[in-house]
């Protein structure tokens, strides 16, 4: 067994898939969003939670993919429970338009799994003028190289969970947010850069995951009572984690947090 492959405190590993962490699990009543639900991990995840009677909500830019994994989904689970509305996550007139079609469900929202994300694109900004990684992942401006700018924008993701988490708890909300990695996974989030999805492609399916252990993290994160009533932690391979010591910075998450809302405001 490669030591990687090792089980953690939750009894999981980097092996692990989404089926397997969620073996036994009951999501009857639980309504999730999972945006970028059309490829990728958030494909599996959708199908994975559905497979546990979640309600699943898939938010996609692409409505002719997303209603072909609906379709695959209910073709494997006839009982599932799937729909599917457009979001284009660098676009917030898109995602005003998604809530408010969300609302109209009249649908409880117990889980929101924010998959959806891009990386290493050539440098462009989104639809409201943002640099397109940094809206598309996490909603600033530096001398742009785009492994930099991915990078900028997923730490600026575990440092919202933990000011949205602190800003839950002194409001007394029992709602938790904890963000994750869910590890080197061959998916479509390189095809702007050929060069790494050919050494993805080779050499690195010795290191890399499948789209079932990809999803796992998540579907563990969303469903399993290890983690109910934790917050404002981060996980890898379905176990708690350590990140980067700047994620620890609050006064590093208050700043990102009102210059995320200074950009919100100035685009709606």
């Amino acid at each position: 067994m490669w030591p990687f492959h090792r089980r953690g405190p939750s009894g999981f590993s980097s092996s692990s898939t989404a089926e397997e962490v969620t073996e036994g699990l009951d999501g009857s009543g639980l309504t999730a969003i999972v945006t970028g639900a059309s490829s990728g991990i958030g494909t599996e995840t959708a199908r994975v939670l559905a497979l546990r009677s979640v309600h699943v909500v898939m938010g996609v830019r692409n409505l002719s993919a997303g209603h072909n994994v609906k379709e695959a989904i209910i073709k494997d689970i006839p009982t599932a429970k799937v729909d599917v509305l457009e979001l284009d996550l660098s676009s917030m007139a898109s995602v005003k338009k998604f809530t408010s079609q969300f609302g109209f469900l009249n649908l409880p929202l117990n889980i929101l799994i924010n998959n959806a994300g891009i990386l290493a694109t050539p440098f462009m900004c989104s639809h409201d003028g943002i640099e397109l990684q940094f809206a598309t992942n996490h909603i600033v401006f530096f001398r742009y190289y785009c492994y930099f700018a991915y990078g900028q924008s997923k730490l600026a993701n575990i440092l919202h969970a933990v000011e949205l988490s602190r800003r839950l708890k002194e409001e007394g909300v029992n709602i938790t947010a904890n963000s994750l990695h869910p590890g080197i996974i061959v998916t479509n989030l390189f095809r702007h850069r050929g060069f790494v999805n050919a050494i993805l492609g080779t050499a690195g399916k010795l290191v890399t995951k499948n789209v079932h252990q990809g999803a796992a993290t998540t579907c563990y994160l969303a469903l399993h009572p290890q983690v109910n009533r934790v917050t404002e932690k981060y996980f890898s391979n379905s176990n708690l984690a350590t990140p980067s010591s700047r994620t620890a910075d609050a006064d590093l998450a208050s700043k990102l947090w009102d210059l995320s809302m200074d950009m919100i405001s100035s685009c709606l």
